[in-house]
């Protein structure tokens, strides 16, 4: 079995992901006092609906939203690491734009991650037919083995 040295948690705004932020940090140590603990978080791309803003989307709406999305991931972040202070845990926090999926998965390859922990949703099989699964992608893509957490109901 290959050592793990670098563990990724990928964090969204859900209860699934803070639950699995919450099982790395309390399980952390079943891999040694020298790895790393990463938290990720993927801002999703501003899609400009042509229709909606009836083919013109200007800059100043553009910026805005841009802003609000970094806001967003920067308060996401900060409860993680948050969390992880209450842990007496050092974390790297990466932020990157773009469907959550790729963006986990291309950070996994750049970051030279061993372990990625990410929480599931629990959709049921229509749902995640239609929403998609960010967690079911990972497992399948990902160059690194993929721990799944589900959120005891």
């Amino acid at each position: 079995m290959a050592e793990v040295k670098k563990i990724m948690v990928a964090v969204d705004d859900s209860e699934y992901s803070h639950y699995a932020l919450q099982w790395a940090l309390s399980n952390l140590h079943l891999y040694g006092s020298d790895v790393s603990l990463v938290v990720f978080h993927a801002q999703p791309l501003a899609v400009f609906n042509g229709a909606a803003t009836m083919g013109v989307t200007s800059p100043e709406l553009i910026e805005t939203i841009v802003n609000q999305q970094r806001q967003v991931s920067e308060a996401i972040l900060a409860r993680a690491k948050e969390m992880c202070a209450q842990k007496n845990v050092i974390v790297e926090t990466v932020s990157e734009i773009g469907d959550p999926k790729d963006a986990i998965c291309d950070a996994i390859e750049k970051l030279q991650i061993d372990l990625l922990i990410i929480g599931s949703h629990g959709y049921g099989m229509i749902k995640r037919a239609f929403l998609g699964s960010v967690s079911n992608y990972c497992v399948h893509y990902a160059k690194c083995p993929v721990l799944v957490t589900k959120k005891p109901s």
